[in-house]
């Protein structure tokens, strides 16, 4: 049997990135696991980067995720479109996680996050999620 699959939201990139609670579990999960990191986390990496420390400091961590064990998925297919569309047509989620929810759908993985965002999907797809900042561990 296959490890489970897990795909990373920008909430558990920066969480690794910026050594935050849970950034212990994201890296048990890179090197153990099969890992997914859409195209749309790392947009969200990059510009939240941008605004907050500057493009220097962006364009470090772009290349940070360009070299960790996961898969950078760069395209969107038909299948993600549509059930991409699904969620945030029947959600109250953003764009963006309703993409990164619909690759996680069709390529049958966890997302792995700390976005609250994503409990109205709960049993529609795999979730795991990370503390929140500012938790202590229990």
């Amino acid at each position: 049997m296959d490890p489970e699959r897990f795909l990373l939201d920008s909430s558990a990139l920066l969480t690794l990135i910026e050594e935050e609670p849970g950034a212990d579990r994201v890296e048990q999960v890179l090197r153990g696991h099969p890992t997914l990191i859409p195209w749309v986390a790392a947009l969200e990496v990059y510009y939240v980067t941008h605004q907050e420390r500057g493009v220097d400091e962006a364009e470090r961590r772009l290349a940070i995720l360009e070299q960790l064990p996961g898969e950078i998925l760069w395209q969107a297919d038909a299948p993600v479109l549509r059930q991409a569309g699904r969620f945030k047509s029947a959600h109250r989620i953003s764009l963006a996680d309703a993409m990164i929810a619909a690759y996680a759908a069709v390529n049958d993985a966890v997302v792995l996050h700390k976005d609250p965002e994503y409990d109205s999907l709960e049993g529609q797809v795999g979730l795991e999620s990370l503390p929140f900042k500012g938790s202590t561990p229990a």
